[in-house]
């Protein structure tokens, strides 16, 4: 709970690193700016969450003018969903919001201490993994 605290998390109006967007729409952002272009089923098994909440989270980017929906040419029961400019200026904006967070954080652990920490986050992401299936 003290990670989870000390880190931000449970502040659902803001990512860790202190942007205005929940961490949801950040990780929406960052999986479009990694790909050209992503159905909206893809990113549901990306962000590991319930079709019902991607749709609300794309539908409050695409208000925001940061995505665009179009109908896959080859299926035209799909929709793809693709970054604007603004979206792709935003996700560039996170990136190195996250980037800046994180190189500080990293800055105060010991350079000794570095790559053990890499290693325990490493473990424990595997573990849940392994444990809870669902965590992409």
């Amino acid at each position: 709970m003290t990670l989870v605290r000390t880190f931000g998390l449970h502040k659902p109006e803001e990512t860790p690193c202190g942007q205005p967007i929940t961490v949801a729409e950040a990780y929406t952002l960052t999986e479009l700016a990694r790909e050209n272009q992503l159905s909206q089923n893809e990113l549901v098994q990306r962000l590991n969450l319930a079709k019902s909440s991607v749709s609300r989270i794309i539908d409050k980017l695409v208000t925001r003018g940061w995505i665009v929906r179009s109908r896959s040419p080859a299926d035209g029961r799909v929709w793809l969903l693709s970054l604007t400019e603004a979206g792709e200026a935003a996700a560039v904006e996170l990136a190195q919001a996250r980037q800046a967070k994180f190189s500080h954080v990293l800055a105060h652990i010991p350079e000794g201490e570095q790559e053990n920490v890499r290693h325990a986050l490493e473990v424990l992401v595997q573990a849940m993994r392994t444990h809870d299936g669902s965590i992409p």
